[in-house]
């Protein structure tokens, strides 16, 4: 079965939702018969530039859409595998060939931007003077790597991540149309972590609609991405503020005893910073960013406030000290613990080499979701077979699902994969992270030989 976002892709402007400020002037084109014969899409990844792009050259032409026709008078080009100079000059050859059975031959360029400039000045030629049956529609995330002497030919347009409002409900009539139970809190956060990205909005739906047969509720895609509320992070942004250790220590021991990763703990309170920025955050603001990068608007957030000297910390907050560059975040010692270390980074015990991080990206690129299980995960690999340790009882379940497994089986590229229980697990050591966010924060971490830190 095709993936959800791929199902789910508009076959006319007329369907498509969140653009109206493309879709509109197109359909116009199209009602006037002024078409232009050069465009250029810009705006962020998963926010339909493509899927715009074949469609509007399918209804110039006439063409009924069908996601899977292939019409040799639409020609698609990746910008990332075509960028050379050759590959733009044998464009410009077949170009001067007139279409086959529509009225115009169109050129869609996906990722313009890697173009070489070599190939931007053989592209430029033929812009400059285009066959009249020659239309192009070039598609890039990065509008600023376009030459001045490429963008000033074509007609630009910009597309725009969707608002959450418009997300929420476009991913509520998906649910209806695909018969996915899913409660309108969980709904909520999956429109959070779509970040208004149509295509990532709908891969997390899909991922996670293969987690239960029953409603998805928020508890168990809070669970499955392994993400703490933000009422708990808010208690613990507050402990900061306000310097009380003991309150924080709490707060944070709570949220990791529930299963939430360091890393993911870090990267959601600096969402929470950013969205709602204080004076008294600040500080803290720099030194999350060290720890999870990359945090480009969380720097930026930091560099301006220091540059416009309007910041004012309360008595209780550090000063914010004027740093140039972010230094280097120093490696906090491990406390060494009476039982053998547990590697959970790389494991290599047997006839083959593994390696975890790799392992994950694997999982990663089939199933967020079930990478999110699997990162909770400690292990160990030995003779040729993983052994996953879940510390939670769903965990365990989610993963031993046979379609989930499956995913796990084909990552491990040959090896054996076993879900076991946590208990057999011969010894485990807390992750490095843990004491950096305590350390920066201002709590004491403090390791009585027990699984948790504090």
């Amino acid at each position: 079965m095709r993936a959800l976002y791929r199902r789910c892709r508009p076959v006319s402007l007329a369907d498509v939702v969140g653009q109206p400020q493309v879709t509109e002037p197109l359909m116009g084109a199209l009602k006037t018969g002024k078409i232009s014969h050069a465009y250029l899409f810009i705006g962020p990844r998963g926010t339909g530039k493509t899927s715009v792009a074949r469609i509007f050259a399918h209804e110039v032409n006439g063409f009924k859409y069908e996601l899977e026709d292939d019409y040799v008078d639409i020609i698609e080009i990746d910008g990332a595998s075509n960028r050379g100079i050759d590959n733009i000059r044998e464009l410009r050859e077949k170009a001067a060939i007139a279409p086959t059975s529509g009225k115009y031959k169109i050129y869609i360029i996906d990722e313009v931007h890697m173009l070489t400039k070599e190939a931007f000045n053989a592209l430029l030629k033929t812009l400059e003077e285009p066959p009249a049956h020659v239309i192009f529609i070039m598609a890039t995330t990065d509008a600023y790597k376009v030459p001045v002497t490429i963008t000033s030919r074509a007609q630009t347009f910009t597309f725009k991540l969707a608002d959450a409002a418009t997300m929420f409900e476009y991913l509520k009539k998906v649910c209806k149309e695909e018969k996915i139970k899913i409660s309108d809190e969980a709904l909520q956060i999956i429109v959070k972590r779509g970040g208004g990205s149509f295509r990532d909005s709908l891969s997390l739906l899909d991922q996670l609609s293969t987690l239960s047969s029953d409603e998805i509720t928020k508890e168990l895609v809070t669970l499955a991405l392994g993400l703490a509320e933000d009422e708990k992070i808010n208690r613990l942004l507050e402990s900061y503020e306000t310097g009380d250790l003991v309150s924080l220590s709490q707060n944070l021991k709570e949220l990791l005893s529930s299963g939430v990763k360091a890393e993911t703990l870090t990267e959601e309170m600096i969402s929470l910073i950013v969205e709602n920025p204080k004076p008294s955050l600040i500080p803290l603001l720099a030194k999350l960013a060290e720890i999870k990068a990359p945090f480009a608007e969380a720097k930026l957030l930091v560099a301006l406030a220091r540059i416009t000297e309007k910041t004012k910390l309360s008595p209780i907050a550090p000063p914010v000290q004027p740093i140039p560059t972010a230094p280097p975040v120093q490696p906090i010692p491990s406390v060494p613990l009476e039982k053998p270390k547990v590697e959970v980074k790389l494991a290599s015990v047997g006839m083959k080499d593994f390696n975890w991080d790799g392992f994950i990206t694997r999982v990663h690129g089939m199933n967020d979701a079930i990478a999110a299980q699997v990162k909770k995960c400690q292990h160990i690999f030995s003779n040729d077979e993983l052994k996953l340790y879940p510390d939670k009882k769903v965990t365990r379940m989610i993963l031993a699902r046979d379609n989930n497994k499956r995913i796990l089986v084909d990552a491990g590229e040959g090896i054996k994969i076993t879900i076991c229980e946590v208990a057999e697990l011969p010894s485990a050591e807390s992750d490095k992270l843990i004491s950096k966010i305590s350390d920066i924060m201002g709590g004491e971490v403090q390791n009585d030989g027990g699984d948790n830190p504090f």
